[in-house]
């Protein structure tokens, strides 16, 4: 009953959001600080409509002045919930093309200044990543980026995709990682309290003088610092996740 409930709450909740952001964004279309404000409200009462308690820490976060490439893992559909807590100042989000198609939603994902990327066509996604590494270098807009690709289900990351690597490399601009513990695999909406999840900023890993070469050396760097602070933001919440085996 719970479970039900909640389910056609966050719904409404989703599909309202989307629909007022779509009128006001039409008074500001494609500024770079909608993504923030809309992913913020999104986040203030999702996670009390699904009984989960988080916890975000912003102490790295808030000394962050520079343009960057965020880079985040992808649990659940619901991250939208979780993470926009934590999205930054003038910062959109990279995501996959099919989210155009939401009713409401891929209206609002559009005129909040965000990126549609279509992986499935080599041509198409290679333009929008060039065209994303000039909103960093020209435009004081940082970009955040599912790196994995996909939902990983709360099992542990999967490997990344080069992208978000290769715009921070060419732009010369820092990796920010943005760690989220294992909430999705140990949320269970028919409870009151559902769940846990924390967020944990990491320092800036620097592309200062990196080239091409370097880009497999940046993300195991960068997924092996997540993958730690993951299973430590899991071990103080007492999260205990079966990790799935990754192949390589």
């Amino acid at each position: 009953m719970l479970y039900t409930l909640r389910i056609i709450l966050v719904t409404f909740y989703f599909l309202a959001i989307a629909a007022i952001g779509t009128l006001l964004c039409l008074l500001r279309p494609f500024h770079p600080d909608n993504t923030r404000i809309f992913a913020l409200i999104y986040s203030k009462i999702g996670v009390k409509l699904l009984g989960i308690k988080l916890t975000v820490d912003k102490e790295v976060s808030n000394h962050i002045k520079e343009t960057a490439v965020y880079v985040v893992n992808h649990q659940d559909n619901l991250d939208l919930f979780i993470c926009g807590a934590a999205v930054p100042k003038r910062t959109v989000t990279m995501g996959k093309k099919s989210l155009k198609f939401l009713p409401l939603f891929g209206q609002l994902y559009w005129l909040a200044g965000n990126i549609f990327i279509d992986r499935n066509n080599k041509t198409s996604a290679s333009a929008t990543i060039e065209a994303s590494t000039n909103a960093l270098l020209n435009e004081n807009t940082s970009i955040w980026v599912f790196a994995e690709g996909t939902r990983n289900r709360g099992q542990n990351m999967l490997p990344f995709k080069n992208g978000a690597f290769k715009m921070a490399i060419e732009a010369q601009v820092p990796i920010i990682p943005i760690c989220v513990s294992s909430y999705s695999a140990n949320l269970n909406l028919n409870q009151w309290q559902s769940g846990k999840a924390a967020i944990k900023t990491l320092p800036p890993i620097s592309t200062q003088g990196l080239t091409a070469e370097d880009l497999e050396t940046l993300k195991e760097k960068c997924w092996n610092e997540m993958m730690l602070t993951i299973e430590n933001l899991d071990n103080e919440l007492g999260i205990k996740t079966e990790r799935r085996e990754l192949v390589s």
